[in-house]
């Protein structure tokens, strides 16, 4: 891993002499300060801060004794639980890079991973056996003896973790590492293939987490935390709270009414949500009777969070709401305080401290403020590269006329005359029909504007007259049975006669991403099969 990380240039700003204490070295304090504190409380019951570190360090060390080098990747294949947290803090006290792998990927997509990571070890969870034993024969470079069960049930998997760690020491020897050290490897989602692994050094994280204790996450905390750690959305909110000795509450898998019970039980203070989760939790018919008075800030990213949702949330839930936007790569973030902001709940908020924002043409040329194109940004948090694709990484930079390096963002937007950045569509799913662009969430929020509908999506579908034309997807709020010929002309009275849907399409549900990203390359692909062929 160093000999790939030295030739990976840093895009980020770099800043001489810049403070560092590495999350290995510093959460060893609490085992002194915070010691009978709870660290993770999960369903198997509450972790001390002082048991935790006693288990991750026994983790550290053994991967040392195991043959463990500095950099070195080790992957994981889990659900969320005390274990997996565990485990992500030894492999970083030991110096290694951790590889979080999503049991929603296809096992072919997981060999490939792996074998792109060059993972020395790998933990697999009860859960996901029959998964792994579907890959298990590609698996050429890992031998049994590094392939260990994240629990006691090692049947069908080398080693149960207890038999693993064995009389491994519980002394605290947190490697050195440096900022340019590898972090971790996030892997970008896809079913075939080999999705690309975003490698994090140590500067990006150190400084994202310094950026969010701001926002709450820190010794005081107390973090739901309902997202799976092989999500960049999780570890935002994640790793701070740990970083600063806090306390996380931990779901395996999210449930609405548990979530609820669990933020009441433990008087949660934060929690980082995706949009479809707000959904579900406001739309709990006991929501009201739960005591959420506890709630400072609750996070959302990985997609807009509607005004109607926010204005909701903000009426029924106490503590404020602030929206993140950026990328797993990072260079572009902002953020919107949704107390302060009130008249701009439909943007995604101003460029974070450090970080700036532009919007260039399909030619990279900047556009002026007020003109929409494609978003880039650069901030003090950006990945090093994807892991052995430099040409996809060179892909991804845009270089000012000043001459420094700004990501591209994929998106679709504006920067008002306030600052405030609007998201308006993916490059890739923007609708072009009869030589005119359109942005499906205008169509979305025209369509979600309706009162029978509780869910939308627009796509692009084939059209012999204007190239492309819109189709929206519907799903009905329970208890509705409008037809889809009549939410089509309520909504088409809404839009601009270059922006009518063409139809409208019922359905039970849209497919989302288990971070609630509606999975649009899914919606599209029955209607472009034959044109492709």
């Amino acid at each position: 891993m160093k000999n790939i990380l030295s030739k990976m240039p840093v895009y980020a700003p770099i800043t001489p002499n810049e403070p560092m204490e590495a999350i290995g070295h510093r959460i060893q304090r609490f085992a002194f300060t915070r010691a009978d504190h709870p660290a993770l409380i999960s369903e198997q019951g509450s972790l001390s801060w002082r048991a935790l570190l006693d288990h991750t360090n026994q983790i550290a060390n053994r991967l040392r004794d195991a043959g463990l080098q500095p950099g070195d990747s080790v992957a994981a294949l889990s659900e969320n639980s005390a274990a997996y947290v565990a485990l992500y803090l030894g492999v970083l006290t030991a110096g290694g890079c951790m590889v979080p792998l999503s049991g929603m990927s296809s096992a072919e997509a997981l060999n490939l991973m792996l074998s792109d990571c060059g993972a020395q070890f790998l933990f697999v969870s009860h859960k996901n056996r029959d998964l792994f034993h579907s890959f298990r024969a590609g698996l050429k470079e890992l031998s049994d003896d590094r392939i260990i069960a994240l629990d006691d049930d090692s049947e069908g998997v080398g080693l149960a973790l207890k038999d693993w760690l064995g009389d491994a020491s519980s002394e605290a020897c947190p490697a050195d590492v440096s900022m340019d050290d590898a972090f971790n490897i996030i892997y970008s989602s896809g079913t075939t293939g080999t999705p690309k692994g975003i490698l994090h050094d140590y500067r990006f994280r150190q400084r994202q987490m310094e950026r969010m204790s701001r926002y709450g996450l820190d010794g005081d905390a107390i973090n739901m935390i309902s997202t799976p750690l092989y999500s960049n959305t999780t570890l935002v909110s994640l790793l701070p709270t740990l970083f600063h000795g806090g306390t996380l509450v931990i779901m395996a898998k999210f449930d609405t009414r548990r979530f609820l019970e669990l933020a009441e039980t433990h008087r949660a203070t934060h929690a980082m949500l995706v949009p479809v989760q707000y959904q579900r939790i406001l739309a709990d018919k006991d929501f009201d009777r739960f005591d959420l008075s506890s709630f400072k800030l609750k996070l959302c990213t990985s997609a807009p969070l509607r005004p109607t949702v926010i204005a909701d949330a903000m009426a029924r839930w106490p503590g404020n709401i602030r929206e993140v936007y950026g990328l797993t790569e990072g260079g572009i973030s902002t953020s919107l305080d949704c107390a302060a902001h009130r008249d701009k709940w439909s943007s995604v908020g101003i460029p974070t401290e450090g970080a700036e924002v532009r919007v260039i043409d399909e030619d990279g040329h900047e556009l002026p403020q007020g003109e929409t194109g494609e978003l880039v940004g650069r901030a003090i948090s950006m990945m090093r590269g994807y892991m052995n694709r430099p040409e996809q990484t060179r892909e991804m930079l845009w270089e000012s006329p000043e001459g420094d390096v700004f990501y591209r963002s994929g998106d679709m937007g504006r920067i008002d005359e306030d600052g405030f950045i609007h998201i308006l569509d993916r490059r890739k799913d923007m609708i072009i029909s009869g030589g005119f662009n359109i942005y499906a969430v205008d169509l979305e929020q025209a369509l979600l504007a309706h009162p029978a509908v509780d869910d939308a999506a627009v796509i692009g579908i084939p059209s012999e007259q204007w190239g492309e034309t819109p189709l929206g997807l519907v799903v009905l709020k329970p208890g509705h049975q409008d037809s889809g010929l009549e939410i089509l002309e309520w909504a088409n009275k809404q839009l601009g006669k270059s922006q009518r849907i063409s139809a409208i399409e019922l359905r039970a549900e849209l497919p989302r991403s288990t971070i609630g990203k509606v999975l649009k390359r899914e919606l599209r692909e029955p209607y472009w099969r034959t044109v492709a062929r």
